[in-house]
């Protein structure tokens, strides 16, 4: 069902659509790394970011802007994105209430009892204009890997995901580390999919920083939706160093209109506060 229209043509719907919903479970691909619906060690939410959303009042008049969307990691399924994407236009040339207003309430409510029952969650939206200035982001403390370390001296040689290159550092406490070297592919199409990891770790062990950046890389050719690109590297630190507190946040450059920025935590408090708020529209970060 996760390749029902991914990779391949499909014509833009002229009305609205909701058939055109998938959904792709998220078991599929959590069993490989050992991951149990009732017993993860992670809660966290997936935030999406659509910027074509738009329809037509009554009497004609466009309205656009960006629609965020805001679900928890924990229930049973992710929207498949191509699909969200020819849902979303299939509103563009419907026309909802007598004025924008109206007309924006109309399909907001429409959109949440869609995914919502599609997705068996609560499902927050937030509607953006780009009239306020959006909040600071939430990850502007971070050391960036590659600026920190000597990478011009380090080789990288794998380039498919490699757990044996997480090893540990001499320094204990806590880190909070980034990398803009994010890149994976897309599960059925194989187009690349470019992107920010934001890893804040803490415990008595902690991922030596060079080795971190390795791994990261090796990531370039996992053929991986992003959600789990964000879970897969979570597994792997709590896994390997066992950690008092873990968050993982995986931003994603927009294609085709969406961006996807799945979060992963240990503990609700380490959740990005704005990223992870459907009313509140983020600064933009680098790969967005």
């Amino acid at each position: 069902m996760e390749d029902r229209f991914l990779g391949k043509q499909v014509s833009y719907p002229q009305e609205y659509a909701p058939e055109m919903l998938v959904a792709v479970p998220r078991h599929l691909n959590r069993e490989q790394y050992g991951l149990k619906a009732d017993k993860l060690p992670f809660m966290g939410y997936d935030t999406w970011h659509a910027y074509e959303l738009s329809f037509l009042t009554n009497k004609g008049l466009p309205v656009t802007g960006l629609l965020k969307i805001v679900y928890p990691a924990t229930n049973v399924s992710i929207v498949e994105s191509k699909s969200l994407k020819l849902y979303l236009n299939s509103f563009n040339m419907h026309r909802f209430g007598n004025t924008a207003q109206e007309g924006l309430q109309l399909v907001l409510d429409t959109i949440k009892k869609d995914l919502s029952e599609l997705l068996e969650c609560t499902v927050e939206l937030g509607f953006h204009t780009h009239a306020n200035a959006p909040v600071a982001s939430d990850f502007n403390d971070y050391t960036t890997l590659e600026d920190d370390v000597t990478t011009d001296k380090l080789s990288f040689d794998h380039f498919n995901e490699e757990p044996n290159l997480l090893t540990a550092g001499e320094q204990s406490g806590s880190l909070k580390l980034a990398s803009h070297l994010l890149r994976s592919n897309c599960k059925i199409t194989n187009q690349p999919d470019w992107g920010s990891a934001y890893i804040y770790i803490k415990g008595a062990v902690l991922p030596d920083q060079q080795a971190l950046l390795k791994y990261l890389v090796s990531i370039r050719n996992e053929n991986h939706f992003h959600e789990e690109i964000c879970e897969m590297i979570y597994k792997r630190l709590w896994d390997i160093f066992a950690p008092v507190e873990l968050a993982v946040s995986c931003i994603y450059t927009r294609r085709g209109g969406i961006d996807i920025c799945p979060v992963r935590v240990s503990h609700q408090h380490l959740l990005p506060s704005n990223l992870t708020n459907a009313a509140l529209l983020s600064e933009k970060l680098l790969r967005q």
